[in-house]
This record gives C-alpha cells, structure tokens and sequence, in this order.
C-alpha cells in the first residue's frame, strides 16, 4: 500500500495562484472549492482563499488580446436611459418643495356679521316687492264697472231674482245674476296667479292657466262689450246666441277650476 506523500512545508495562498490560475485556464471558468483541493492538495481555507482571488480576477474587464472564454455567454448591452428618465426626480423633487400658502384673508362683514366665504360672483341685487294698495287702488273701479255689466247682461239673458229654499225659507231670495261676475273673474284671477306663480306649478297645469286665463279675460270682454252695446241700443233681451253663451259660462267655469286644482296637485312637472 502506498501513502501519500504531502511537503512538510505548506505553500502559501500567494505561490499557489499560480498554479490555480493555470487551472481556471484550463477548464474556463472559475473551479469549485473542492477541485481545488483536489487538484492543488491544500485545505478548504485555502482553496476557499484562491476561489475568491481566482473570482475578483475574473470580473476585472479583460484586455481586448485575450480570448473570450467559451462557456461564459456575452452580456446584453444595457438599455439605453430614456431622455425623459431623469426629469423624473426633478418632478418629484419639485413636488416635494414647501410651497408658499397664502395668508388667509380676513373675514368680510356683512350687515354686522361676518362671512368666511369670498366669492367673485355677481350677487344678484334684492327687489323689494311692489305695495299692494296699488292693485286695490286699480281693481276698485274695474270690480265696480265689472259687477254691473255683468249683473246688466244677466238680466237681459233671463237671470233674475229666484227662490233657492221654497217652503223651508220662503222669504230668502238670490238674484243670479251675481254669479257670472263673481265665477268668471274670480276664475281669471285664479288662473292668473297660477300661471305666474313661479317654478313650484307643474308644466301642464301652468299651460292649462295660462290658456283659460286669457280666455277668461277675453270672454269677460266680450261680455261686457255686448251688454253695453245692447243697453245704448235700448235692447230689453239679449239675442238666444248670446242667452246660450252666457247660461253655459258658470258650468264652463266651474270646470275649468276643477281641472286647473286637479292639475295643480300633480307630481308632474
């Protein structure tokens, strides 16, 4: 049996490079730890000590003269940096900058009290709403000269004097003729002020009072147009056309109110 024969004098790390060199040579790449202390017959720190010196002196760049090792594959070239890649952490950087907030403003006094809010919108300037005696200054003489041509041309057309309850109030007596101008114009004002009254109306209802109301108004006229020409023309009975227009106005009237309250206490718009 033979024994292996090993120097009484171990070789330091720095004469065995050499020779580890040589051998990284030969295969082409780097060898393992253990080839190492195969081949070169050293202990595990020292061929763990030429691993790395053998590893550092293959990543140092290599001369144009020497030859590529085979084994080892070419590096893809890196990506270029977009032009736009280093405005990047200006932008951030700019974001991060304190920015320099304004002072708050003081607040405005408005009518002794103060607003935080400032717009720059117009405010739209208040309107103090008209006097009403104005309107009862007017309607006084027009609800006079209204009543009795109205009242006339009920009398011309057969409204009269009747007996609403015989034989349970025999001395109660009603002229009807109160009723064409108390229906016809109370329900042109009506109308009127539906249609006028603002957004709140429903869309049907405000057109439906827009259009009874002028007809209201214009059959009002026309009904006092003919009771004047009539009474200066000494008529004592109004012509059966104009009879059976004026019998038919208080159930007219009477429907177009009904429809209009109808209309007006719908949820549609």
């Amino acid at each position: 049996m033979t024994a292996t024969t090993t120097s009484a004098y171990p070789k330091p790390v720095e004469e065995l490079i050499p020779a580890a060199r040589a051998l990284a040579d030969k295969l082409g790449e780097v060898p393992s730890r253990n080839r190492l202390m195969r081949e070169l017959r050293v202990g595990s720190p020292k061929a763990t000590a030429l691993r790395e010196v053998l590893t550092v002196a293959d990543a140092s760049p290599v001369a144009p003269t020497d030859p590529v090792p085979v084994d080892v594959p070419p590096v893809p070239p890196a990506d270029p940096v977009p032009a736009d890649a280093t405005t990047g952490s200006n932008s951030e950087q700019e974001i991060a900058l304190p920015v320099e907030r304004p002072e708050p403003l003081a607040p405005v006094v408005v009518d002794g009290h103060p607003v935080s809010k400032v717009t720059t919108e117009a405010v739209p300037a208040v309107r103090k709403p008209m006097r009403s005696w104005v309107l009862l200054l007017l309607a006084a003489p027009a609800f006079v000269a209204i009543w009795s041509g109205w009242v006339g041309l009920g009398g011309l057309t057969g409204f009269g004097v009747v007996h609403p309850l015989p034989g349970i109030w025999d001395s109660l007596s009603l002229n009807t003729a109160i009723t064409l101008p108390i229906g016809v114009e109370a329900y042109a004002a009506y109308a009127l002020r539906a249609w006028l009254s603002g957004d709140g109306v429903p869309r049907r209802a405000r057109r439906f009072a827009a259009w009874s109301a002028i007809g209201s108004l214009l059959l009002g006229a026309a009904g006092q147009v003919a009771y004047h020409l009539m009474e200066s023309a000494g008529i004592t009975s109004a012509p059966w056309q104009i009879t059976t227009l004026v019998a038919c106005l208080p159930v007219a009237v009477l429907g177009m109110g009904a429809a209009l309250a109808h209309l007006l206490h719908t949820d549609e718009s």
